[in-house]
């Protein structure tokens, strides 16, 4: 959703030493017409994901076709706020025009009200974007270390069933999060 802070909340990971993907920008994202809005560029998407070099990286955007990489994901988290406090920080953010016209605060109040229940349904954590950018933040890094740490754990198990000849899952070798909302 515009507005949640998924920009700030990157810019402060990027400046506590995290990889950070904002997707809402090029060269992440293209608009297709099929979709009627904007995609990810699965190419790059995929070859971004599929990196091993075990950091956690921190991904945002809200695009339609994001759903079909969650399965890459260690976490996906939905940053929300009431619809209010979204479109006051659209109306006087500097950062960004979108939000700004008739039209685009009206689909943004659509997009809240429709798209914002399925992002709730499919993250695996929601933070509450009225809290200070710090305080987000702070939650976004214990996210992923934890899921690191379980990714970790789940590794040598795998690991050891494998050796026995019962492996059941692939593994996966770095930990990924999500600010923001990475939806249906």
């Amino acid at each position: 959703m515009s507005g949640v802070g998924k920009s700030a909340a990157l810019a402060e990971l990027a400046q506590r030493g995290f990889q950070v993907v904002e997707t809402d920008r090029e060269p992440w994202s293209e608009w297709s017409e099929t979709a009627g809005g904007y995609v990810w560029r699965e190419d790059l998407i995929s070859e971004l994901l599929s990196r091993e070099d075990g950091s956690v990286s921190y991904v945002a955007g809200t695009v339609s076709n994001q759903g079909r990489f969650y399965s890459q994901f260690d976490a996906v988290v939905l940053l929300s706020a009431p619809l209010e406090i979204l479109l006051r920080r659209i109306e006087t953010r500097t950062s960004n025009d979108y939000g700004k016209s008739a039209d685009e605060r009206a689909l943004i109040v659509g997009q809240v009200a429709e798209v914002e229940p399925l992002l709730r349904a499919t993250c695996t954590h929601e933070l509450d974007a009225t809290q200070p950018i710090g305080d987000i933040v702070d939650q976004l890094v214990a996210i992923g270390p934890a899921r690191r740490s379980l990714a970790s754990e789940q590794r040598c198990a795998a690991g050891e069933r494998e050796s026995q000849g019962r492996s059941d899952r692939p593994l996966r070798r770095r930990a990924r999060g999500a600010a923001g909302q990475v939806g249906p």
